[in-house]
């Protein structure tokens, strides 16, 4: 059996006497999409940065791939990132920068210098995202929310990764170009086997593509499993958040 893709054990993490996570533990195989709900200021984004070693947490171990992130030496921890992928927040597209220069940028910036080769790569994830050879012209202030989306996922996904965090992949599109975002990455995601890990609030996203839930409260996860578990939880926090009125409206079919 394969290592796990991820797996985190006994997380703490603190900032001064500020306590954000305590004794957090989890387990993501390949292929799973992770999605990691909670309230404002629980640690989500915290916990994905820990995920993928852009931040060392105060106690325990993360493993990536099967390796610990804290024993790995400077070159390997950088060989283990380059199998990931991030979607930030708002896309954090470079608006100095066209399209095309800001899905090329990882490629460049990994030492890829064959121009001819970086714009098959490129055309290729403009067409894989959904957009046009022609899109690759313009710059961000030229693009709708739904193609920052679709810009920011194709960069994401240049680089061929095993391992993709999306932060908020939904935030700032109306409901029909969630739903288009969706169906795009289900559709990716059938298509390249690749492991997701998603920061959300959209329970949406939540019930439509993800096979695993977190649901960080009290520092702690306090659900971490399909999302039949997170509806049967007694915790306060998880019986708020999708039993509340949107969340009965979403999840009223599922038995």
């Amino acid at each position: 059996m394969s290592d796990p893709v991820i797996r985190m054990e006994r997380i703490w993490t603190c900032f001064g006497k500020n306590v954000v996570h305590r004794d957090i533990s989890l387990t993501l195989g390949k292929g799973e999409i992770f999605g990691l709900v909670g309230g404002s200021g629980s640690g989500k984004t915290v916990l994905m940065r820990e995920m993928i070693g852009l931040q060392e947490p105060t106690r325990g171990k993360v493993y990536l791939f099967g390796e610990c992130l804290q024993d790995a030496a400077a070159d390997r921890h950088q060989r283990l990132r380059n199998r990931c992928g991030v979607l930030f927040q708002g896309g954090a597209l470079f608006s100095a920068l066209s399209v095309f220069d800001n899905i090329a940028f990882p490629l460049r910036e990994f030492g890829l210098f064959d121009e001819e080769l970086i714009g098959h790569l490129v055309r290729m994830k403009l067409t894989m995202v959904g957009l046009t050879e022609n899109a690759g012209l313009l710059m961000p202030s030229e693009l709708s929310g739904g193609m920052i989306k679709r810009v920011a996922l194709a960069r994401a996904l240049v680089m061929e990764p095993e391992l993709l965090f999306l932060d908020e992949p939904t935030s700032g599109l109306d409901p029909v170009l969630s739903e288009e975002f969706v169906d795009l990455l289900s559709g990716l995601h059938r298509e390249l086997g690749f492991t997701v890990v998603m920061v959300t609030h959209d329970l949406d996203t939540v019930k439509d593509l993800c096979t695993k839930v977190g649901v960080l409260a009290d520092h702690q996860l306090v659900v971490c499993g399909p999302v039949e578990d997170a509806l049967a939880s007694e915790h306060p926090f998880a019986r708020h958040y999708f039993h509340g009125k949107r969340g009965h409206r979403v999840f009223e079919r599922i038995g």
